[in-house]
């Protein structure tokens, strides 16, 4: 089975956003909700040795998803295929697992329903890659199947080598990578 999961090439990553306006536009995102938000870190350093980059900050697709645990209804699930959802029909508005989340990657809707990136489930069911990577103008988000050795994913993490880092783990294995070369690791 497919163990979905994005990397993110933060070396070239521009801060254009692109990928927020594809995310809220695909899954009809309320305004004022982000299910994939920009952070820019930096900058750091003194003229002209200064160190900026931007940070994808969206669910991490967890292996063991502390969100899952605590739903009191199982409105929020985990796929075989790796991918976290919500069904809303389910969902009593609790917003347990929005303080569950280490990453605070949950928020409410208009309709007091959990919410979150679902990696375009619908897409993907559909043999497509989610809407951030298709818009992506640096290719630096790259999707795909972490079990399988010849996909973007798993080509891009092996080329990453010792550059690859992952949001703290308290237990929950965050699937989600980050590829950082040019400049130091900072949260």
């Amino acid at each position: 089975m497919a163990r979905y999961a994005m990397v993110f090439d933060l070396d070239g990553c521009l801060g254009c956003k692109s990928c927020m306006i594809a995310c809220k536009q695909e899954n009809n995102v309320d305004i004022g909700i982000y299910w994939n938000k920009i952070r820019t870190v930096g900058p750091n350093g003194k003229y002209p040795d200064l160190e900026m980059y931007y940070m994808p900050e969206l669910c991490q697709e967890c292996e063991n998803p502390p969100c899952v645990e605590v739903c009191p209804t199982g409105a929020s699930y985990k796929r075989k295929d790796g991918i976290t959802l919500i069904e809303n029909d389910k969902c009593i508005g609790c917003e347990s697992c929005i303080d569950a989340c280490p990453y605070g990657a949950r928020s409410m809707n208009s309709e007091n329903i959990a919410v979150k990136c679902n990696l375009c489930a619908q897409k993907i069911d559909g043999g497509e890659k989610p809407a951030c990577v298709d818009i992506c103008p640096a290719k630096c988000r790259i999707f795909g199947d972490l079990d399988d050795p010849k996909s973007e994913a798993s080509i891009a993490l092996k080329k990453a080598g010792k550059n690859v880092y992952r949001l703290p783990d308290s237990g929950n294995k965050p699937s989600m990578a980050y590829v950082l070369t040019t400049l130091k690791w900072r949260m």
